[in-house]
């Protein structure tokens, strides 16, 4: 899948260089999946607590359960790239 070859984990350097690259590695879906998990989590736990009790006519528990469920394919797609990327650079199963 990769041309370049395996990363030298033998030393520091190479370790922290592997850990920053495989750091970079579908950061956008891992991200806005977390920004939507949270999100939907906090309109799910405490609506109340910032004073919302409905959202252009919606129930804040609803829409903090659709955000979760918004939120779970990009954490699954974050996690599925990631593991290709090591099974591919690593060349591992």
């Amino acid at each position: 899948m990769s041309h370049h070859p395996p990363p030298d984990l033998s030393t520091k350097e190479g370790r922290k260089a592997w850990r920053h690259e495989y750091r970079m590695v579908a950061v956008r879906p891992r991200r806005w999946g977390l920004w939507l998990l949270t999100a939907g989590f906090l309109l799910l736990l405490a609506p109340s607590a910032f004073g919302l009790h409905s959202i252009m006519g919606w129930s804040p528990s609803l829409i903090g359960m659709a955000l979760m469920l918004g939120a779970t394919p990009l954490l699954i797609a974050g996690a599925v790239l990631r593991r290709r990327y090591r099974r591919g650079r690593l060349g591992t199963g």
